[in-house]
């Protein structure tokens, strides 16, 4: 995969790790990923509640 700077700036940002060790450190990848997975799942979340307060 091609990196770009832009992408290695916001994993940097959002994991304070780089692709390199993301890759290479499978215990550090699978922190990421429930990091992520949490994220996503309060997001839907949020949705869900502002979908329900939008009188129809």
């Amino acid at each position: 995969m091609n990196v770009t700077s832009d992408m290695e700036r916001a994993m940097q940002e959002s994991h304070q790790m780089g692709y390199e060790e993301y890759g290479t450190a499978f215990h550090k990848r699978l922190v990421v990923e429930k990091r992520r997975q949490q994220d996503y799942e309060k997001s839907k979340s949020l949705i869900a509640e502002i979908n329900n307060q939008i009188p129809r």
